[in-house]
Parts: C-alpha cells; structure tokens; sequence
C-alpha cells in the first residue's frame, strides 16, 4: 500500500485495542520505560472495551473475602475444578492445541491465588464483600464448575476496573511517553524478513456515536506505523453472527438462528485474521461461551443488543415446548451443558418461570449499566437491594422487556408464554407439561427430604451467608399464590466470549504453525484465547475473563 510520510511514526510498542488487556499491556509496558502508541478502530468513548460493560467479575482463589464468609477454598481445590471443567484433550498427540492453554491455566490460578489481589489493592481497586457463586454445577451429577463460590466482584464494576489503567494512561499522553490514536483500523501487520515490525491500515472518518453502536466506516485515508513490539489486542468474534455460525461446534447441535448479541457488532474477530496472515496460529476456534439466559434489551445500544440474566437456583429451568431441563441444567449451575441441551433439543429459546419473591432476590443483570449501585458505588442504592421490590433495572425490563411475562393467575401466564412463544411453524408450548414441571419441582422443594437435584442445590445454596444474603430466595411453591405476580422470562442464546485464539507462551509471545515465536508479535486478552489459545479450555469457571485480560496483558507488558 501507499502510506504517506506524514502518516508514518515508529514507537517501542504498538498495542492494537484499547480494552482492558491492551491498556493493562500499555501501562505496564510504559512503567519499563517503553514509548507505547495504542491503536483503537472506534473512537475515545470506547476506550476500555468489553470490561467497561463488566459486572466486574474477578475468579480468585483462597482470598481474604471467601475466609471472611467462611469460604474453604485453595489453589488444590481450584486446579481440579478448572481441569476438570476445561476438559483439556488436544495435547501434542492431538495437534498441540492445548500444549500452552494448561501452562496458562497453571499460571493464571497462581496468579488468581497469590498476585492478583494484591497488585489491585495497590492500582486502588477494592472488591465488593460477598462472594457469588457462578457455573455452580461442579456438585452436581455430571456437571462442571465452581465447588464453593469464586465470584468477587469490584466495587465500581467494570468501568472501576477499567479506570486505574487509563488513569496511568492520561499521564503517559501528557509526559509524551503515550500516544493513542483512536479511529485507525489495522488491516495488516508489516512484516520485514519474518519480524512483525508495525501496523498499517485505514483511517476512518471522525464518529460521534456513543460508546457501543455502530460507528462510520468511511475511509479518508491510509496509515503505518512500525515498533519494535506489536501487541494484538483486539478481542474476538462475538459481535459477528455469522462468523460465530460458521465456526459452531459440531458437538453442540445447530447453531441457533435467533441469538442475541452481548457485545457490539465491532466485535468482528478481525485481528485474529490479521495475525493468522503474519505468521500466527489460531487454535482451539470451536471453542466458545455463549450464555442461555439472554433477553433482548429494551433500550438497545447496538442491534439484537442482549442482556443476561444471572440467576439464582429457584426458577424453572423450561425448553421450548415447556419440558423441565435435566439436572445439571439449573439457573446458574453449568452453561455449556445447558447450551448443548438445548441445541440438541431444537430450542431456539427456553424459559425462566418463577415468583415476584424469586425475581425480587435472584435476579441480577450482568453489566456495569445494569448495576447503577456498584457501578456508582453508591452504598444507599446498594442498601435497597435487601428491600421489598425488584431492583430498578429489572424492574425496568418487566416494565418493558419484551421476554417478560406477568400474570395474577397460571392461566394467564399460560397464555401469554403460549402466544410470545410461537414458532414460525406455529408450534408453541405444551401447557400440560408446563403444569406437570411446575407440580415436580413445587412438590421436591416442599419436602425438605427429597433427592431432587435442583431442589437440594436450593437448600444448599441457602446453608452460604453470601448466598442467603443476596442471591437465594426462601424456598417456596411457585403455584404458591403469596409470592405472586407469576412470571415467564423467555431465554435465548447470547452470544460472548471466544475461547480459542492466538496461541502464545508464558510471554504472551505469538506463535506460529511451527511452535516458534513469530519475531516481535504478541497477543493478549480474548485475542489470546484469554492465554495460551484457550486457556479455559472447553469451559469456563467466569471471573476469568476479567482476570485474563489482567493476566495476559501484565504477562505482555513485562515482554515487550
């Protein structure tokens, strides 16, 4: 390509992203003393990516908040959870793709055991006390997770977590030792005998769109820039629908045809081909995490724009046809196997039935804009989540969400999930199998000695403070009629997280088909797989994204 001159500047370390991985890549990168130029595609409003739309999510092992709440909890215990929920099965007999995923997942719950904690205290991030327990399913048959809950969240959310990074940031622009270059989309990696040795792309027309929807790709010119280190943090491919089809796992069924987006459409996966084309090996691109419990949004910011749910254990887990899921495909117990379930099952959408009293305690919305009172940091707001009544948001959404359903009798709410449930063949729910489900699972909750999966799952959810406190309603019929209104959610698949990716070392050095690292090529964040290519491997324990994009971005940043 032709680049003119004045569009051409070197730098030691060129980052391609400006989420979370590559600003923590930048920083620490600049605390070494590098001169560091960040590439971003979209606009400053975006500046921290998927984190800054975080819950704020961190896995962490062993910490001072699980012993306060009488969490026993240690890196033995979180290895055996994580090998056997990852599933690791393609060693170097079977392509390599996971040589480095278990050197990464080894390093990453050191890291979530000894260092993470601490290095956030110092950057002035804190965590919120209770502890949730997310993918709680490790105890149940045949089901993967977390034994005792890992969920810290930061007390100011994603963009809390995101603010210490541009912070440092801001005063590396102002002494000149950073520079960010927002609206400059890479389309290739320059290369000289081997070596990546810089960027070069297009520049796209100025965009004042808010943070999230679709901006301008209007080109108005062209751009290099060369380093000596180029680190790609560009994320991965669940903003594209069709890219995400067409790498659908075979062992998961179908893909689905109505899915909702959990993250804007940028979200291409763009970079990963971009370093496929310098040298670099992608592995492990079947692997995905898509969660069952998205609902539209009912103040979209970018198309088919999804929100999800994360649920306590009481609501009825239903498919399509209103059959109750099997153990271990609980709210909240073990996503994946709810994923394949329903797949295999033909369920373009499922369903959430439950109370006003089950709604008011168990229902959270993943999202930093979700949760004005932690995100805010607002301890008067966050008081009001033990009071009667919805919280606001989910308030809003059963005010306004299209998947929601609220009847003052089962009748009604037969109806009503009869009619929004319809398919396009017309086929809907089979109301005698909504009642016998909600018979079966109203009858084991009030037993306190029934062997029902589920309904053991509640009680024992109600024996953890954290859990008692905040995530798990008193155990009650759903017919019973003091807890209503009755409510249906319906449920699709929204789509998140990719799994595979770049493959890298412990350096988060790029690697290419031959094992070697491509020469000046690094990778971070979901472009990384998260570390390694994959280090969750089939599955993951959440907190861990957040925290790999931590990881891999420190790991980086101490590289270049």
């Amino acid at each position: 390509m032709t680049v003119h001159d004045t569009d051409t500047a070197s730098t030691d370390v060129i980052v391609v992203g400006s989420g979370l991985a590559g600003l923590v890549a930048a920083c620490t990168a600049l605390d070494r003393g590098r001169t560091v130029t960040i590439v971003e595609q979209e606009g400053p409003q975006c500046i921290g990516g998927q984190a800054f739309w975080s819950f704020g999510g961190l896995f962490l092992v062993d910490s001072p908040e699980q012993r306060r709440l009488g969490i026993e909890d240690s890196l033995e215990l979180a290895w055996d959870d994580w090998d056997h929920t990852a599933g690791f099965d393609r060693d170097e007999d079977a392509g390599g793709e996971d040589l480095w995923a278990r050197r990464w997942a080894d390093a990453y719950l050191d890291f979530a055991h000894r260092d993470l904690r601490p290095w956030l205290r110092e950057l002035g991030v804190s965590l919120f006390p209770v502890v949730g327990h997310a993918e709680r399913g490790a105890r149940t048959e045949g089901g993967h997770g977390n034994t005792v809950p890992r969920f810290h969240i930061v007390w100011g959310t994603g963009p809390g977590l995101v603010a210490p990074f541009t912070r440092r940031l801001r005063d590396a622009v102002h002494d000149g030792s950073a520079r960010l270059v927002f609206r400059h989309r890479v389309t290739e990696l320059l290369t000289d005998e081997g070596r990546v040795v810089g960027v070069a792309g297009e520049r796209l027309a100025p965009d004042v769109t808010v943070r999230g929807e679709p901006s301008s790709r209007e080109v108005v010119g062209e751009f290099a820039l060369r380093a000596a280190s180029v680190v790609v943090a560009t994320g991965g491919i669940g903003g594209e629908l069709d890219r995400v089809r067409e790498l659908w796992p075979a062992s998961l069924g179908s893909p689905p045809t109505e899915a909702v987006r959990g993250v804007p459409v940028h979200v291409d996966g763009a970079g990963l081909r971009i370093a496929e084309a310098a040298g670099a090996r992608l592995v492990n691109g079947d692997r995905m995490w898509h969660y069952t419990e998205g609902i539209k949004n009912w103040d979209p910011i970018w198309p088919d724009h999804g929100i999800r749910i994360l649920p306590g254990p009481s609501s009825l887990w239903l498919d399509h046809r209103g059959h109750r899921l099997p153990s271990p495909n609980y709210p909240g117990f073990d996503t994946l196997s709810t994923l394949k379930h329903l797949r295999e099952v033909g369920a373009e959408h499922s369903w959430f039935v439950l109370t006003r009293s089950i709604i008011e305690k168990e229902f959270t919305l993943s999202g930093s804009e979700q949760n004005p009172d932690l995100t805010g940091r607002s301890i008067p707001q966050l008081a009001k989540r033990v009071l009667p009544g919805a919280p606001a948001p989910v308030q809003a959404f059963l005010d306004h969400g299209e998947d929601f359903i609220v009847a003052d009798s089962l009748t009604e709410l037969l109806d009503g999930m009869e009619e929004l449930g319809r398919s396009a063949d017309g086929s809907t729910i089979d109301r005698a199998a909504v009642v016998a489900a909600l018979g079966e699972r109203d009858n084991a909750v009030d037993d306190p000695a029934s062997t029902d999966p589920q309904a053991v799952e509640i009680r024992r959810a109600r024996e953890y403070l954290g859990d008692r406190l905040v995530r798990t309603a008193a155990p009650h019929r759903i017919l019973d009629e003091r807890h209503w209104p009755l409510i249906a959610v319906r449920l699709r698949t929204l789509t998140r997280k990719t799994l595979g990716g770049i493959q890298t070392d412990l350096d988060s050095r790029a690697l290419g088909a031959d094992g070697e690292p491509v020469p000046g090529l690094f990778a971070v964040g979901e472009a990384a797989g998260f570390g390694g290519g994959g280090v969750h491997g089939y599955r993951a324990l959440e907190g861990t994204f957040l925290g790999g994009c931590l990881h891999t971005g420190l790991r980086a940043g101490r590289a270049v």
